[in-house]
């Protein structure tokens, strides 16, 4: 059979490219990772030709018996890592995942509570221009003026929107999420309460961010971020969602299949496997310890040079800074990093006086540079290039010189 380069040299010089960015830029966006060899084998590999629509011992189709036992290994795996009793492997996507749950345990028109998306919230968690906010009701809580999470003013929304299903979790949002504070304020008002922690999954499991295990009734992560699996996602069941409802774990399971999806993605559960039993490992948790070091040591940096860190800095993985002070907006201040080779996002801030194409802010990560082996000392140099960008953003002969500075920084990695 022949190789790629052969079949397509179209798509063999697109990944060799893509190779070459990923390995000449600082990637800095904080939903991005670099996955293991093992990952990409996995991902790879001969399962990606199976079909097998349904669940392991219930399929539709013949010749599953490895595809089950991969499935199951998967499952246990996951159920092991994050000290649960149910989890399901098969959501394609957070996105998917996210309504997946919704509608195995809402109906048309009840009420979604949730972290409005400028202010670090998720499309899939009720915005306006997602599908999740064309069956369900949406009401949003915010983050107070210090950039952080305010309980005592969620629990009053709460107890006056009345929801049922409280969501937290975030993809900009820097702080520890308290998640006994929404588990008590979920009881309070009778509801399910649900934690996306598709960004801080790895910080978990690493040791460096609480669980939210004995809080949440679900949990929904994706695979590919701070994980440093492949794109995919997983919908967990806990022991506390079990007691309030015995039968959530099935109705998520129809909710999946048949309910939104056909045959799942085996090679990508394979590869998912993988990356469980990578986070299982010490050196796991040595690399997560390094991405929070990495995080603060750069927020400390870009508070020195005069940037606005939201919330004031960092306990994670994600730095989000307000450019409003600095006279550039985040689009075009993300455009000049990626000129001279940081990639970053564009990101609404919370009181964005701008909108979701010319947002304030930008967001700023440190998964995938640790992942290549960077350090405190390389977050300085980064820092220090930011500034410098920041300072001189129309002088095309210094950002010339500034990008010759990042690429000796990724040469050494």
């Amino acid at each position: 059979m022949m190789n790629l380069k052969k079949i397509d040299k179209e798509f063999f010089d697109l990944i060799q490219k893509e190779e070459k960015q990923q390995l000449e830029c600082l990637m800095m966006i904080p939903s991005e990772n670099r996955c293991s060899l093992g990952v990409l084998e996995a991902l790879g590999s001969c399962f990606t030709n199976k079909y097998a629509e349904g669940y392991p011992g219930k399929r539709y189709y013949q010749g599953v018996l490895n595809s089950d036992k991969l499935e199951n290994l998967v499952i246990e795996r996951a159920k092991k890592l994050f000290k649960v009793p149910y989890v399901n492997v098969q959501p394609y996507s957070g996105s998917v995942a996210n309504l997946e749950i919704y509608f195995s345990i809402l109906k048309p028109g009840d009420k979604i509570l949730s972290l409005g998306l400028n202010d670090g919230g998720h499309l899939t968690h009720g915005s306006s221009v997602s599908l999740s906010s064309k069956f369900f009701k949406i009401s949003h809580y915010m983050l107070n003026p210090d950039g952080v999470l305010d309980y005592t003013e969620i629990e009053r929304i709460a107890l006056k929107e009345k929801p049922q299903l409280i969501i937290s979790g975030f993809s900009a949002y820097p702080r520890i999420i308290n998640w006994k504070k929404f588990s008590e304020i979920a009881k309070k008002v009778n509801c399910l309460f649900m934690a996306d922690i598709s960004h801080v999954a790895g910080l978990i499991v690493g040791g460096e961010y609480p669980s939210c295990a004995n809080y949440a009734d679900i949990i929904m992560t994706t695979t590919h971020k701070t994980l440093r699996g492949p794109r995919g996602a997983m919908i967990m069941v806990t022991k506390k969602g079990l007691k309030f409802d015995p039968e959530l774990g099935d109705k998520i399971s129809k909710s999946v299949f048949p309910g939104m999806q056909g045959g799942p993605h085996l090679n990508n559960i394979a590869a998912i496997g993988v990356c469980l039993k990578e986070a299982s490992l010490d050196s796991f948790k040595k690399y997560i310890k390094q991405v929070i070091l990495n995080s603060k040591c750069l927020s400390l940096e870009l508070k020195k040079y005069g940037f606005n860190l939201v919330s004031g800095g960092t306990d994670t993985h994600l730095i989000l800074i307000d450019l409003r002070n600095l006279g550039i907006d985040g689009k075009e201040f993300a455009s000049v990093l990626e000129s001279v080779g940081i990639i970053c996002n564009k990101n609404m801030v919370p009181l964005d006086t701008g909108n979701a194409n010319t947002p304030s802010g930008i967001r700023l990560g440190t998964p995938f540079l640790t992942s290549r082996g960077m350090k405190e000392k390389e977050m300085k140099e980064i820092a220090l290039i930011i500034k410098e960008v920041l300072e001189d953003a129309s002088n095309k002969e210094v950002l010339k010189k500034l990008k010759l500075k990042v690429l000796n920084i990724s040469k050494k990695f």
